[in-house]
């Protein structure tokens, strides 16, 4: 049990279950575990990075925040020192990290660090979000430092601005840039990864949408409806053309994070699956079992959901590739067919072919 700075034991604010010992691999998507545990595994890997984090700028963001932003404590902003106490509790994370709220109108929260994270919230997170809302955010932010984000995140942003500075070599900034992309595929995949942990904390999926929505539309609760928000999630995935799948694609590579309408559906998803009630139930890997994981049975498990996501996409570039893959024989015209949807193709004699299957929205392979 972690405990406030006065010594008094720490309890949550409302009855929640609590996960003595639990291991981040219970929450973690697929592909960031598969990646986490090949890391974890490597020899050296510790040593590398206590190297590497002589390079980079942590003790000056460490600071930077301490000098210019609000420490979170019983003495300045303690209703978020409660959060973040309760979040360490249920997840049973032994080292309360250092909290900090920096003054921007940006809805924001990041957990950063090599030697220990340090979580950050922005003024307008905090003004945004309610009690509730923002103790899931608190629990996402506490994921992260449990799963050890903090410090690939770390490492995401010093190669970010890296890239920046060295934009004018041509060579040198391909093979960062390289490093950058690969490096935020994995991030949003932690990022649902934190939303899980976020949901364990707050145990209120509705509370976890809200704040979800608030980030997509602002404080206009009123004004917006979790179902509605969710069929954009829906509509973004399957609709459009081969076209429009290539734009998700270009939209996405530069983003840190998943979009916010996925995140939510992939919540939900997961609030709804065995996995999250078995977890609940008081039955998930302890982190004592870590150790023991084995490298390849993650990288089953990751290509096995990276399959059964293609299985069962509706994004009209996905269903190219299920074509492909189960060795459809008019690859040509389907292609057409799923560029040009709802217009006739030209057959084989020259005609216009109005019966093309393709040709409805919801005719998906």
């Amino acid at each position: 049990m972690t405990e406030s700075p006065g010594g008094s034991a720490n309890v949550p604010s409302r009855d929640r279950r609590r996960f003595p010992g639990i291991s981040s691999r219970s929450y973690e998507h697929p592909a960031d575990r598969s990646a986490l545990v090949a890391l974890r595994k490597l020899s050296g890997f510790d040593t590398v990075f206590k190297t590497l984090s002589g390079l980079l700028p942590e003790r000056s963001l460490r600071l930077l925040f301490l000098s210019d932003s609000v420490r979170v404590s019983d003495q300045q902003f303690a209703h978020l020192n409660d959060m973040l106490r309760d979040a360490c509790y249920i997840l049973d994370l032994e080292k309360v990290p250092p909290m900090y709220v920096n003054q921007d109108p940006q809805p924001n929260a990041m957990c950063i660090g090599l030697d220990e994270p340090i979580i950050v919230v922005t003024t307008g997170l905090v003004e945004l979000l309610d009690e509730e809302e923002m103790r899931a955010v608190v629990g996402h932010e506490v994921g992260h430092a449990l799963s050890g984000h903090a410090v690939y995140r770390t490492i995401l942003l010093f190669l970010t601005n890296l890239a920046m500075k060295v934009a004018w070599i041509p060579l040198g900034n391909v093979a960062i840039m390289a490093i950058v992309t690969a490096l935020r595929e994995w991030f949003r995949k932690s990022e649902l990864s934190a939303d899980r942990a976020g949901l364990l904390v707050g145990q209120d999926l509705q509370a976890s949408m809200r704040g979800l929505m608030k980030l997509a539309g602002g404080n206009h609760l009123h004004e917006m409806n979790v179902d509605a928000f969710l069929k954009q999630a829906d509509e973004y995935e399957s609709g459009g053309d081969l076209r429009d799948s290539v734009l998700k694609i270009l939209n996405l590579l530069p983003r840190s994070h998943p979009f916010t309408t996925v995140r939510a559906a992939e919540l939900k998803k997961w609030a709804a699956s065995r996995d999250y009630q078995r977890i609940m139930d008081g039955h998930y890997p302890r982190r004592d079992e870590d150790k023991d994981t084995s490298v390849s049975d993650s990288f089953r498990d990751s290509a096995a959901h990276y399959a059964d996501s293609v299985r069962n996409s509706k994004d009209p570039l996905m269903g190219l590739v299920r074509d492909i893959a189960g060795g459809a024989g008019d690859l040509g015209g389907k292609l057409r067919d799923t560029v040009f949807r709802g217009g006739p193709r030209p057959d084989s004699s020259g005609g216009a072919n109005g019966s093309g299957g393709a040709g409805s929205p919801d005719d998906r392979s």
